[in-house]
C-alpha cells in the first residue's frame, strides 16, 4: 500500500476522534451548559447534518484546486471548528463549532476515498478504502477512549484542544506525504450529478443512511445508557468505547478484504446480524459482560459495511465518483443524525435509555431489505435483453453488468 494511504488514514484520525468523541462526554457537556441529554446530542446531530451539507458544497468547491491542496484546506476548517467547540461559552457556540468542523468530513472522506482507489490496482480498490478508514477506526480505540478519559478528569474543552491538535498533525501528514495530484480535468458539476440518476447509486446510499444509523441509534446515547441500565462507573465509559473500537476495526479490515470479492453477500450478512444484534442490545444492556460483548459487536458489524458500501457507490458511479463519494460519506453522517434524534424522541417519550436500539434494529433491518431489493434489481438488469445489429439485423443480446 502506498505511504500516502498512511497520510489520509491521520487525518481520520483526528476527524473520527471528533465525531466520535461526544457521546462519551454527552453527560459533562450537559451538566456544564444545564442542558439535558437529548438537547446535549444535539451535538452530534448537529455534526452529522453538517457533513450531509458540507460535503457536496466542499467537494464541489474542491474541483478548482488539486486534490492535495483541498484536503489540506478540509483539515484547516476542522481545526477551526474543533477550537470554537473547546472555547465555547455557551451551549449554542459550542454547537456551531461542530458544525464548522463537520464541514470537512464528509470531502475529506469522499476525496480520499477517490485518491486511496486511484493509488492502487483495480482489484485492490475496496483494500485501500478501508486502509484510509482504518485512521477513523483506531480513532475509537485510541483517541476517543483518551479523549472521553481526558474530558472526564480535566474537563472535555481540553478533550476538543487535544482534537484540534489532532487535526494539525493530519494536515502536517497530508503536506508531507500526500502525492501534489493535479486537479481533475475536465470535471463538471452536471457531470458529476448525472451519477445520482443512477437507481443504484441512491439505493447504495439509502442503505448507507439506514445501516450505520442503525448503529448510532444505539451508541449516541451509550454512556447514560452504560451507567443507569447496566450500572457501570462513569469511568468505565471510556474503556466500553474501546471495546466499540475494536469492534470497528476488525469489521473495517474484514469489510474491506471481502467486499472486493463478494461484496453484496457481505452486506447481506453484515446488516441483517446487525438488525439482531441491536435488537438484542435491549436486553444485553441490563447486564455488564453481555452489554460489552454486545457493544464490540455493533462496532464490527456496523463498520463491516462501510468498505463495500463505498465501493458500490464508486464502481456505480465509476464516471464521476468524487461528488458520489463525498455525498455517500455524507449519507453515513444523515443516518447519525436521524438516528440520534429518533433516539433522543424515544428517550424523551419516557420510553428508557434501552429504547434507541430497537429504532436501530429496525434502520438497520430496513437497510437490509433495500440490499436484498438493489440485487434484485440488477440481477433484472443482467438478464434484460438489448438490441445490437448483427449483418444489418438486429439481434438481443444480455446488457453487461458491471460491478
Amino acid at each position: 500500500m502506498p505511504l500516502a494511504l498512511l497520510a489520509l488514514a491521520i487525518g481520520a484520525f483526528g476527524i473520527g476522534t471528533t465525531e466520535f468523541v461526544i457521546m462519551g462526554l454527552l453527560p459533562e457537556v450537559a451538566s456544564d451548559f444545564g442542558v439535558s441529554i437529548p438537547t446535549a446530542g444535539f451535538l452530534v446531530t448537529g455534526y452529522a447534518l453538517g457533513v450531509v451539507l458540507g460535503a457536496p458544497l466542499m467537494t464541489v468547491l474542491g474541483t478548482k484546486i488539486s486534490r492535495k491542496r483541498m484536503l489540506m484546506l478540509l483539515m484547516g476548517l476542522f481545526i477551526a471548528g474543533n477550537l470554537l467547540s473547546a472555547v465555547a461559552p455557551v451551549f449554542g457556540v459550542m454547537l456551531a463549532g461542530r458544525v464548522v468542523a463537520s464541514l470537512a468530513h464528509g470531502a475529506f472522506f469522499g476525496i480520499g476515498s477517490v485518491v486511496a482507489a486511484e493509488l492502487v490496482a483495480p482489484e485492490k480498490k475496496a483494500g485501500a478504502i478501508a486502509m484510509m478508514f482504518t485512521g477513523l477506526t483506531v480513532a475509537n480505540v485510541v483517541g476517543v477512549p483518551l479523549g472521553t478519559f481526558v474530558g472526564q478528569t480535566l474537563g472535555w474543552r481540553m478533550t476538543f484542544t487535544i482534537v484540534a491538535a489532532l487535526g494539525v498533525i493530519g494536515l502536517a501528514g497530508i503536506a508531507k506525504l500526500v502525492p501534489d495530484l493535479p486537479k481533475p480535468e475536465g470535471v463538471r458539476l452536471r457531470h458529476e450529478l448525472a451519477a445520482f440518476r443512477n437507481v443504484q447509486v441512491l439505493l447504495a446510499m439509502a442503505m448507507t443512511v439506514l445501516g450505520f444509523g442503525g448503529v448510532f441509534a444505539a451508541i449516541t446515547y451509550l454512556a447514560p445508557m452504560m451507567t443507569d441500565v447496566a450500572g457501570y462507573a462513569h469511568s468505565s465509559v471510556t474503556w466500553l468505547l474501546v471495546l466499540f473500537g475494536v469492534g470497528m476495526v476488525v469489521g473495517n479490515l474484514v469489510g474491506g478484504k471481502f467486499a472486493d470479492r463478494a461484496l453484496m453477500p457481505l452486506l447481506y450478512i453484515s446488516l441483517g446480524a446487525l438488525a439482531v444484534v441491536l435488537a438484542l442490545f435491549t436486553l444485553t444492556a441490563h447486564n455488564k459482560i453481555a452489554a460489552a460483548v454486545t457493544i464490540m459487536l455493533i462496532g464490527a458489524l456496523g463498520f463491516a459495511t462501510v468498505p463495500p458500501l463505498q465501493k458500490r457507490v464508486l464502481d456505480q458511479a465509476s464516471g464521476a465518483p468524487t461528488l458520489a463519494s463525498a455525498v455517500n460519506i455524507g449519507a453515513f453522517n444523515l443516518g447519525n443524525a436521524l438516528a440520534a434524534w429518533l433516539g433522543g424522541i424515544v428517550i424523551a417519550a419516557g420510553l428508557g435509555y434501552t429504547a434507541p436500539n430497537w429504532v436501530g434494529a429496525v434502520l438497520a433491518a430496513s437497510a437490509l431489505v433495500l440490499a436484498i431489493l438493489s440485487a434484485a434489481l440488477e440481477r433484472r438488469s443482467a438478464t434484460a435483453p438489448s438490441l445490437v445489429v448483427t449483418g444489418g439485423a438486429p439481434v438481443e443480446q444480455p446488457t453487461p453488468v458491471h460491478h
